[in-house]
């Protein structure tokens, strides 16, 4: 694709903490319209929580949202890209590990700045197919019109 995770990924604007409530994380995806919420823990990622997380983990077996924190049913095992990695290799990061979702991270400290999900590439890919579309329909015609 010869593109960054920078130009596809979506900016992280909110996080919880480990000690937040499962519910605290589901309602800041329902109103973010997010599927995965990173973990910070002291300025740094600890792990990452899904809707498919809390659905699984927890609502499946009957755990409780509104006292259970995100600590308990997170994947802390978190796979990560840089911003300016090639989004070819965040693709195969994903498929290798079996996610949907990647933290964006930057500098020395590991700073989230991002999430590139499967649904920013398949967005990024149509606009830019699209883009290229309209750009080949503009070009001017070698043949006169009448």
């Amino acid at each position: 694709m010869g593109t960054s995770v920078r130009e596809a990924m979506t900016p992280v604007v909110r996080t919880v903490s480990p000690s937040q409530s499962l519910m605290d994380a589901a309602q800041m995806m329902k109103s973010d319209d997010a599927g995965a919420i990173p973990i910070i823990d002291g300025g740094r990622l600890v792990g990452i929580v899904t809707d498919r997380d809390i659905a699984i983990r927890a609502v499946a077996e009957g755990i409780d949202p509104r006292t259970t924190t995100v600590d308990r049913i997170a994947s802390h095992d978190t796979v990560t890209v840089q911003p300016d990695q090639d989004l070819d290799e965040a693709l195969e990061l994903m498929a290798r590990h079996r996610v949907r979702r990647l933290p964006v991270v930057e500098g020395d400290d590991g700073e989230v700045i991002g999430i590139l999900a499967q649904a920013d590439v398949a967005m990024w890919a149509k606009e830019k197919k699209s883009g290229e579309m309209l750009e080949q329909i503009s070009q001017p015609s070698s043949t006169a019109r009448d």
